[in-house]
């Protein structure tokens, strides 16, 4: 498959480019300025500023950008827009690196992680602005989007494991009521569900077994 990766530079977008590419897919990094990355090929260009006719030879699009600052959280927002734009009413999947915030603590009341005291208050502002950047991306009902939610506690370092849990919309733990997982693990079980090809507009959210 044609994969483009938004934001390929970051953490997380770099070891996605690395994981599609290992299994043969053909990968483009979207990066704003020159770095090098393990993708096939590379655009340089802002995310915001990413148009239709830059995606029109895509079967996947992955959005992995990473913002963290402050007086910048609205551009998850301005990025998710541009993407759903770009690929609005054609095949291409976009599928969304997004927050464990907006995953429901309980169904039933409809409370969000981010707003109960479960969310470290100093992660609350970004898990908000994502949260609203989700809800405007599930509004799109011509755009093939998937939202895949990261556990409450993801982890820049450490070995892969490869086990993995596919849950929904619901905060999930697992047996040892633990929220985790790595990166790298994040990256395989993220380019896993994109060879499955079984979803479309639908949250999941990943954590280790």
């Amino acid at each position: 498959m044609r994969v483009a990766i938004i934001g390929a530079a970051g953490r997380t977008g770099s070891l996605i480019a690395s994981e599609a590419a290992r299994r043969g897919h053909e990968v483009t990094a979207f990066i704003r300025s020159e770095k090098e990355t393990p993708a096939h090929h590379v655009v340089l260009k802002d995310a915001r500023e990413i148009v239709a006719a830059d995606l029109s030879s895509f079967d996947i699009v992955v959005n992995a950008v990473g913002i963290w600052e402050e007086n910048e959280l609205d551009q998850h927002d301005e990025v998710t827009r541009a993407l759903a734009d770009a690929i609005e009413g054609t095949a291409t999947k976009l599928y969304i690196v997004g927050s464990a915030g907006s995953l429901l603590v309980d169904e039933n009341k409809g409370e969000a992680l981010w707003e109960s005291a479960m969310m470290p208050a100093p992660f609350k502002p970004l898990a908000s602005a994502m949260a609203h950047a989700f809800d405007n991306l599930r509004s799109r009902d011509k755009v093939n989007w998937i939202y895949v939610s990261p556990p409450l506690d993801f982890q820049a370092e450490g070995e892969r494991k490869g086990d993995y849990i596919v849950a929904r919309d619901v905060f999930t733990t697992n047996d040892a009521g633990e929220s985790a997982m790595t990166y790298a693990d994040f990256a395989e079980a993220l380019v896993d569900i994109i060879e499955q090809d079984n979803l479309n507009q639908e949250r999941i959210s990943l954590l280790t077994r």
